[in-house]
């Protein structure tokens, strides 16, 4: 079950409210929605003063009163300084419009590029953790099952013998980062998802060390046929030393969401 199915379940009284027109500089864009009901939201129109006062009026049509459409200016009048303007829509959350919401997310998580990370060990664990609430379909590939314990209910988890035959079947477009317990297993799921070329993004943890004894080795094991340029190594990047796993887990975060934004 999904985040937002279980919302529908739990508070079957609750009114949706849709960002239905943005003019110039807007916190959220045209399309954008939260559900408000009683007690709690889900999902966000862009926070602030826009939000509270969408919020108040959604809480007020569930009593009876409150407006259906609400034109917002987003300047002085309500303590924002973004100087745009939004249109709000509001209305009961039915049936058929509880099914649109579920259907439309099921479609927008199903164009989300693929994230493959192969190790659930802490950085793993971080990784995912990190990876879960973003627009990203994540898998973590494991050969010892008791390490997939406790991943977020967003991540995928895949308990396999052999984790480089997965590669072969990613969709192109796709993140691969390596981090398993074996550096001899990181070397083989290197050479399968570099060997393919049509990946967004092929990481692997390490060193500089790690990263000149797998360039030889691919070298020797493809002869020269596959590269290893493409390999980011270390993820991460270099300006932050700091190997805490989910300091590591927020760096490779903010690389895979550039990587992929440009590659999409």
């Amino acid at each position: 079950m999904t985040a937002l199915t279980a919302f529908l379940t739990q508070h079957p009284d609750t009114i949706l409210v849709t960002i239905t027109q943005a003019k110039g500089s807007t916190p959220r864009e045209e399309g954008a929605f939260m559900l408000v009901c009683a007690t709690e939201i889900f999902g966000t129109i862009g926070g602030g003063q826009l939000e509270f006062l969408a919020i108040d009026n959604a809480r007020a049509l569930l009593s009876g009163s409150g407006q259906t459409q609400m034109d917002v200016p987003l300047g002085p009048e309500i303590g924002q300084c973004c100087g745009g303007r939004t249109l709000l829509s509001f209305g009961k959350v039915t049936p058929p419009v509880a099914a649109d919401l579920e259907s439309r997310a099921a479609a927008e998580s199903a164009a989300y590029p693929g994230v493959m990370l192969f190790g659930a060990g802490h950085v793993g664990h971080a990784l995912a953790t990190a990876l879960a609430p973003l627009p990203f379909r994540v898998t973590v590939v494991e050969t010892r099952a008791e390490a997939l314990d406790g991943l977020p209910d967003a991540v995928t988890a895949r308990h396999v013998a052999m984790p480089e035959a997965l590669v072969k079947d990613l969709p192109p477009g796709s993140a691969v980062v390596i981090l398993t317990h074996d550096h001899a297993l990181d070397f083989l799921i290197a050479r399968e998802a570099l060997a393919r070329g049509d990946l967004a993004y092929v990481g692997m943890i390490g060193s500089a060390t790690k990263r000149a004894t797998f360039k030889s080795w691919l070298a020797r094991e493809t002869e020269g046929a596959v590269s290893s340029e493409a390999l980011v190594l270390p993820i991460g990047g270099t300006a932050i030393r700091d190997k805490r796993p989910a300091v590591i887990a927020a760096l490779v975060a903010a690389e895979l969401l550039v990587r992929l934004a440009a590659n999409g």
